[in-house]
């Protein structure tokens, strides 16, 4: 098989689908590998050096589209990176289509085979290729409301842990998962005052057992929420349902009731945020303010740590790229129904049922049509 890695446009995302260690496992397969030239440029890693792992530099993305029979990135394509793509052509990355109508049309009407990381699963019920950008985003979360809460950025002027004599800032997690623990470690060790609420029993019990005296651990109702919202001096959204929209938990109405200058890291904005008032920002221009709250609300945090996330990202997604590499598409997915959880969209048809309530489209069963 030829696989193709292009150079992430996306703003300030300096990752990259494949790493030159990555790009080994393949060609010594007797794999064709394509990069785009300075493709891994953002995290250290330079044209020689994927020369010397057996791949072929490129010198376009047009070029790498055109000859490429699977696609590897790592964010959803741009609109110009939609428009290369051809019907049978693979495309396996991050897609969070819920939220994304424009790029749901797109690939649908390109006839490629999308396969999205954020919905392959594993047999403990996990995300094993959303988890390793999780829990980058959970620990930047905490770095990010820390600056956020900075008076420069029009917060309330605080530090995360205070000073012997001065009361740590309140930090409130939602959502126990990958972002959530991982923001609440953060936030535990930097002396802050967290509290995490979910509405899973036995995650809670986890974090319970977890964090020990250092956090608590609260039951979510529409009471516990607001109240813990309105007391924080920072929140962290990290709510997640599998290939939907994140449900709006924070509403307009507690963010105007928020602490003048409390900000609010939305990590869930992937997938459309789990705050009412978030709209997606980008590194370069990261935080706004609603109501005299600081919102947060970068699409791709983990692009601002690239090295660490591409490499991260590989260990999970290496496995998946040499299964449909050796077996094609159709025998990958079919052997792997872990795998087939990931196939969103397939020759012009919607394939994961949650993208296709949120968006209005037909759904198609992903095993029919693929054994079809």
């Amino acid at each position: 098989m030829i696989i193709g890695v292009p150079k992430e446009i996306k703003n300030h995302e300096y990752r990259v689908g494949m790493v030159p260690a990555s790009v080994r496992e393949l060609t010594i397969r007797g794999h064709q590998v394509l990069v785009e030239t300075q493709a891994g440029i953002g995290i250290g890693c330079t044209d020689q050096d994927y020369v010397d792992a057996g791949a072929e530099i490129i010198g376009s993305a047009e070029g790498v589209f055109a000859q490429a029979d699977m696609i590897v990135k790592v964010k959803e394509p741009q609109a110009v990176e939609r428009a290369m793509l051809r019907p049978g052509q693979i495309l396996f990355t991050y897609l969070h289509l819920a939220p994304d109508a424009p790029q749901t049309e797109d690939l649908v009407k390109s006839g490629a085979i999308c396969i999205a990381y954020e919905t392959v699963t594993d047999a403990r019920g996990g995300l094993p290729l959303l988890a390793p950008m999780s829990e980058v985003a959970g620990r930047m979360s905490i770095q990010a409301g820390a600056q956020a809460l900075e008076k420069s950025n029009q917060g309330r002027g605080m530090l995360l842990g205070g000073v012997p004599g001065v009361e740590p800032a309140k930090v409130v997690v939602i959502g126990g998962g990958m972002v959530g623990r991982n923001a609440a470690l953060m936030a535990v060790g930097m002396g802050a005052d967290v509290t995490i609420l979910d509405r899973n029993v036995n995650v809670l019990r986890e974090l319970n057992n977890q964090f020990e005296n250092r956090a608590k651990v609260i039951y979510s109702t529409a009471e516990a929420l607001e109240q813990h919202v309105l007391e924080a001096d920072l929140v962290i959204g990290g709510v997640l349902i599998p290939g939907a929209a994140a449900p709006k938990l924070v509403t307009r109405d507690h963010i105007t009731k928020m602490k003048p200058g409390a900000a609010i890291v939305d990590v869930a904005i992937d997938q459309g945020g789990c705050v009412e008032t978030s709209k997606p920002t980008t590194h370069q221009d990261p935080v706004y303010i609603v109501d005299d709250v600081v919102h947060y609300c970068v699409a791709n945090m983990p692009g601002a740590v690239p090295r660490t996330s591409t490499f991260a990202l590989n260990n999970a997604t290496l496995p998946y790229i040499i299964a449909l590499a050796e077996k094609g598409y159709a025998k990958a997915l079919l052997d792997d129904a872990h795998l087939m959880n990931g196939l969103n969209v397939m020759d012009g048809k919607v394939t994961c049922r949650e993208v296709a309530e949120a968006l209005d489209y037909p759904y198609f069963n992903p095993n029919e049509l693929v054994k079809a």
